[in-house]
């Protein structure tokens, strides 16, 4: 019994169950959106696709490992949603903003080249991918049915164990599972704000 509790690697199995609840999160999402039921916003996972990529690299370069699988998962399924919101999202892309998000990430991208650093490419994309962020947390109040709860509560579960199978108090490393729980902390809570307005709106009728 003392030797498989010490063969037991807790950061190992927080990141198996980060890259798993990962790629579960997002089959939902990718089928209701096939079907029409949820309504990607274009521009929000452009921003989002550019922000994984560059978080995928940088925990390459950073020689991460068990969290290297979240990164990974995220990227895939970000890149999935898409490709899929091209034709089945809400919204524009490729705008003056999003333009200026795409230099942003590739001044970022030249700083990492420069300084060999992936902090400010990093930083800059986290900064800019807020953007997206509240484009969709906005989009989650007005139309909280345009979206998939079940994906962004278990995106909000894996960011919790993605962050403790970091194992250490990594910025580099720490900074994209962060940013993915704020965010899917937002996105849950505009939901929840937009139905309890509903049901008071009715009960102030009545």
């Amino acid at each position: 019994m003392n030797d498989g509790l010490m063969g037991f690697d807790p950061t190992l199995f927080c990141g198996l169950i980060a890259a798993g609840l990962s790629v579960c999160a997002f089959v939902p999402y990718i089928k209701n959106t096939l079907y029409n039921c949820t309504r990607p916003h274009k521009a929000s996972w452009l921003i989002w696709t550019v922000l994984a990529s560059i978080s995928l690299a940088s925990q390459i370069q950073e020689g991460a490992e068990v969290s290297l699988g979240f990164a990974g998962a995220q990227w895939a399924g970000t890149l999935a949603v898409f490709v899929l919101s091209v034709k089945k999202g809400y919204g524009t892309y490729l705008t003056l903003q999003d333009v200026g998000v795409l230099i942003a990430a590739a001044t970022g991208i030249a700083l990492w080249f420069v300084t060999d650093s992936a902090v400010y490419a990093l930083l800059i994309s986290i900064t800019v991918s807020s953007l997206g962020g509240l484009i969709t947390i906005r989009k989650a109040y007005a139309a909280p049915k345009s979206e998939t709860k079940a994906t962004w509560s278990m995106s909000l579960v894996a960011s919790l164990f993605a962050i403790v199978s970091v194992g250490a108090l990594d910025w580099i490393l720490l900074a994209y599972p962060l940013y993915l729980l704020a965010l899917n902390s937002g996105i849950l809570l505009a939901m929840h704000l937009s139905s309890a307005r509903k049901i008071t709106t009715v009960y102030a009728a009545e």
